[in-house]
């Protein structure tokens, strides 16, 4: 039987990852939308695939998702949805407050109104680490479109659109993020640590792919699910990356966390423990309705919390060393 999905931010590091993994594992994807609002990258995308033997599954729209009609048409004959368009970048986001909020928040509302529209089956929305307890705009602005995700399943009413949200860490390699960061700076001879204390989660994009993959799959509405990652300490990327190399401490900057959390002690009540991942259920009275989804789940702990700073999984260097030359870098040496 053949379906159809269109993905926002489709030109972004995960976009692209998620459509290969499309094109080259579903071809009962017949139709694959790629929405964003950058014409160059989708041109680009477009000279990369067109050798593809399923490139006329492919569909390219311009569109933000601030364009509710836009947005709505691009929607049009589509079964499944996943929401990855945002802006993320923390310290932008504290100086531009009301872009993040037109994109991120309004932008998650245009897209349920949207899939509510044209009767899609199910949409899956990206979220982040910085959305539990956030404590800058970014964070605050992915909180509140999480809520608005979460909550469309109960405004549904006989529509059989369901709505999941997916939450994880920090995306190895990807645009902004730290380690290409670091292996840029290690050309000017000194890096900048903002904290020697500073943790982080850790996944790889194929990780975060075959995630989104599996919620889409196996999501019936309303969960939040969380996979569980390896943390690393900043220092730890230092002695991987540049061992040799001087660093200078620059501090916090606005908005930053010394640790992420990905599940709060607040949602600890409503949490389960799933063994590979956990899974958030927005309401505790609707537990029986999906322990027999997760059979071998368990209650996590009252006052839980999942922190990379309390995690029990942190990289080591050789390992962090052999993930940069796996997901970023083949030809990487400690510099």
């Amino acid at each position: 039987m053949s379906k159809s999905l269109l993905i926002t931010g489709g030109t972004g590091s995960f976009g692209k990852a998620f459509v290969d993994h499309l094109l080259d594992n579903c071809p009962d994807f017949t139709r694959i939308v790629i929405y964003s609002r950058d014409e160059l990258k989708q041109w680009e995308m477009q000279n990369k695939l067109v050798e593809h033997e399923r490139f006329n599954a492919l569909r390219f729209f311009i569109g933000n998702v601030r364009d509710k009609e836009r947005l709505e048409q691009a929607c049009e004959k589509i079964d499944y949805v996943i929401h990855a368009a945002a802006l993320k970048q923390v310290h932008t986001a504290e100086y531009n407050p009301t872009e993040f909020v037109k994109t991120n928040i309004n932008g998650a509302e245009n897209v349920i109104n949207a899939a509510f529209k044209n009767n899609v089956k199910k949409v899956v929305a990206l979220s982040t680490d910085k959305a539990a307890a956030p404590i800058n705009l970014y964070g605050a602005t992915k909180l509140c479109s999480d809520k608005l995700f979460l909550a469309a399943n109960n405004m549904a009413g006989r529509k059989d659109t369901r709505f999941c949200t997916v939450r994880y860490g920090n995306v190895m390699g990807s645009r902004g993020s730290v380690i290409p960061f670091f292996l840029n700076k290690i050309k000017s001879g000194k890096l900048t640590i903002t904290d020697e204390r500073m943790t982080r989660f850790n996944i790889t994009l194929s990780e975060g792919v075959s995630f989104v993959d599996f919620a889409l799959k196996n999501s019936i509405g309303g969960e939040l699910f969380v996979p569980k990652l390896p943390s690393y300490n900043i220092m730890d990327i230092v002695k991987a990356i540049a061992p040799n190399s001087n660093y200078e401490i620059c501090g916090i900057r606005a908005g930053e966390k010394i640790h992420e959390e990905m599940i709060t002690c607040s949602d600890s009540r409503n949490t389960l423990d799933c063994g590979k991942y956990y899974v958030v259920i927005p309401i505790e009275k609707y537990f029986k309705n999906y322990l027999k989804l997760f059979p071998n789940h368990k209650r996590v702990p009252n006052e839980f919390s999942y922190s990379s700073g309390n995690n029990n999984h942190f990289l080591k260097v050789e390992e962090i060393r052999e993930l940069i030359k796996l997901n970023i870098d083949k030809d990487f040496q400690p510099a």
